[in-house]
């Protein structure tokens, strides 16, 4: 007998990126191997909503107050299940009260999963009222506590070993034949240099900001940006298109290229390249700056262009912009890349292994 899942995770299962790509994608295998489970969100959807709105704290204290106590409502359902599988952590604020309820006190086997630097110090500007709430040192506790941690990169596997031995690199993974299975066409009249992202990483587009300034001087394009909450960026080039689930793949197959420019620090070696192996996914070849994963995920000059400077970032994409052979030749190298390496069809013994 296959044995049984509790999920818990902060946003609404089908919302934030990180969870719809670390374990969503893997929920319908499971069901039909034979596995049973269960999936819980922190956050209603009422709560997302407002998430991310400035000011209304009263409201949102409430609802975080309201999500901390269903979980603890549910430990009597927890203790049914073989596996808790918790996605960066079973509550937002405060200490880790409801992870030790469930290793310590229930005695459950706690799959650990993260795929971002966790233990810095990183909260969005409509929320700073709530960060002295955030306890960063809980991740390394959840990982002793861990009976295995899941980490979307080598970076991320390191710090997860300082506490536990039994780290598995999970990479995150894109559904290549349900839903990013389809390619962007690259014979289009206007050349789109694309971005996506949330609101809380529009800010890493200000690493390149100058390099499309001179490049609008020169050439005829669009910058797509792709997001829930439109950037302040002063670009001509660019457009804002907001993010929905039912759009999101249409809107990426516009992109001729797609980017995905970083600062080279703590936070950003976390990053597990989403960006690129989305792009990639859709045949778009990918420019990225040299931080974390990226590095293993493109293969400068082959599928993408790894930028390591404003003078790179600038020769590339007007390369691109005048070589519509080397476009379509390099279109034809990305999916391969990700179908091969991070595909869920190539991740899923990997994934399940988590479970053993």
């Amino acid at each position: 007998m296959k044995p049984s899942i509790i999920f818990l995770f902060p946003y609404p299962l089908h919302e934030a990126p990180s969870q719809r790509f670390r374990f969503v994608q893997y929920l319908e295998i499971l069901k039909q191997q034979g596995y049973r489970y269960e999936t819980h969100s922190y956050l209603s959807d009422n709560a997302w909503k407002i998430l991310y709105q400035p000011g209304r704290f009263f409201l949102k204290f409430l609802r975080i107050i309201r999500g901390y106590i269903n979980r603890l409502t549910l430990l009597p359902k927890i203790n049914s299940f073989d596996y808790v599988f918790i996605h960066r952590e079973a509550a937002p604020l405060g200490p880790p009260l409801i992870e030790f309820l469930i290793a310590k006190v229930l005695r459950k086997k706690i799959i650990y999963d993260f795929d971002d630097a966790i233990w810095l110090p990183n909260y969005s500007e409509s929320n700073k009222f709530f960060s002295f709430l955030k306890r960063y040192s809980n991740s390394k506790t959840i990982c002793r506590w861990a009976y295995k941690i899941s980490c979307g990169n080598d970076y991320l596997c390191r710090f997860a070993r300082n506490y536990n031995n039994n780290v598995i690199y999970n990479p995150t993974t894109i559904d290549t034949e349900n839903y990013h299975n389809r390619v962007s066409n690259q014979d289009r009249d206007v050349f789109v240099i694309g971005w996506t992202g949330s609101h809380s990483t529009t800010r890493y587009l200000n690493e390149i900001i100058e390099v499309l300034r001179r490049l609008e001087k020169k050439y005829r394009f669009e910058l797509h940006v792709i997001a829930d909450i439109a950037p302040n960026i002063d670009l001509n080039s660019m457009r804002f298109i907001k993010w929905t689930k039912q759009n999101e793949i249409n809107d990426l197959l516009q992109f001729s290229i797609g980017i995905m420019p970083l600062k080279d620090d703590q936070w950003a070696s976390g990053k597990c390249g989403f960006k690129a192996l989305q792009y990639m996914a859709l045949g778009i070849p990918a420019l990225v700056s040299p931080v974390g994963v990226n590095i293993k995920i493109v293969d400068d000059g082959i599928n993408g262009f790894i930028c390591k400077s404003d003078d790179d970032w600038e020769r590339n994409i007007e390369q691109l912009i005048l070589n519509r052979e080397r476009l379509l030749k390099m279109s034809e190298m990305t999916r391969k890349k990700i179908v091969d390496n991070y595909s869920v069809k190539s991740n899923t013994d990997n994934f399940l292994s988590l479970f053993s």
